[in-house]
């Protein structure tokens, strides 16, 4: 372990701590800083159990800012808030199921066509998506986690699935979802990060116990250290989508999804034309 690696570790964590909340794809960022940073394939840093792992902290971001809503028995709730508290639990499991799933079926296809194409058009294709949707989305009728139902929270884990296709981001497929069945902006966002909570540590836990990778104690503090930027950026990035969507709509994401799969196509592709 050298200098070079520690701020490999500290910008691959920054990078995950701000794409895994926002609707931007972290793969596909991923795939970017890797290249930039000269990181190959086969590379610690390139590696399943360090592209998955780190998430776990940026799951600890969610667990720490949203603890008294998600914790059920915390002493300053009524009963009937900590029947609520349950009632959201029991809807993110529902909301988590497909994933689940489709997840444990597709896992490995799906990571085998994790190229920068495949990341690109995926890119575009949402960020197109965005932009029409909420040029067409009307008052939301869904504002709290009380008026979701237990079918909404299906049709949400539903799209939810669809951020096995590397380049779709979890987060914008669930909020895409969200929004398409009339949840207000800041609930998508919100009932987004819980469902965050099993499904990222339920990914992470499957790479640990499925990967033969045996890391070195020098690639342990690399990880650490990449894990507690993520954690300490993405408990910057919720609290800015969070304030973001309370005024503004999701385009400006859309557009710069569109940018960014441009830039990916061009990057890789552009010099292969010319040869």
């Amino acid at each position: 372990m050298n200098l070079i690696n520690l701020i490999q570790a500290v910008i691959l964590g920054l990078v995950e701590g701000i794409t895994e909340w926002l609707p931007i794809s972290s793969t596909g960022h991923m795939i970017l800083i890797n290249e930039f940073m000269g990181i190959k394939k086969g590379d610690f840093f390139d590696s399943q159990i360090f592209l998955y792992v780190i998430q776990l902290g940026a799951i600890l971001a969610i667990a720490i800012i949203y603890f008294n809503k998600l914790y059920p028995f915390a002493p300053s709730k009524t009963i009937q808030q900590k029947k609520d508290t349950w009632q959201m639990w029991f809807k993110v499991i529902v909301a988590c199921v497909p994933a689940a799933v489709l997840g444990l079926l597709f896992n490995d296809a799906m990571d085998s066509i994790s190229t920068p194409v495949v990341v690109s058009v995926m890119l575009i294709i949402y960020g197109v998506a965005f932009i029409a949707i909420e040029k067409r989305n009307k008052s939301a009728h869904i504002t709290t986690m009380n008026e979701l139902t237990y079918k909404t929270a299906l049709f949400i884990g539903l799209f939810q699935v669809l951020s096995i296709i590397p380049g779709t981001s979890r987060s914008g497929a669930t909020i895409l979802g969200a929004i398409l069945i009339g949840c207000s902006r800041p609930l998508a966002a919100e009932f987004s990060f819980f469902l965050a909570i099993p499904v990222m540590f339920g990914v992470s836990f499957l790479k640990i116990v499925t990967n033969d990778y045996i890391m070195t104690s020098n690639e342990w503090i690399l990880l650490l250290v990449a894990m507690v930027m993520a954690y300490v950026v993405s408990m910057i990035a919720v609290k800015f989508l969070v304030s973001y969507v309370r005024r503004h709509d999701f385009k400006v994401f859309g557009w710069y999804r569109i940018v960014l799969g441009i830039l990916v196509l061009a990057y890789f592709y552009i010099p292969m034309l010319l040869k």
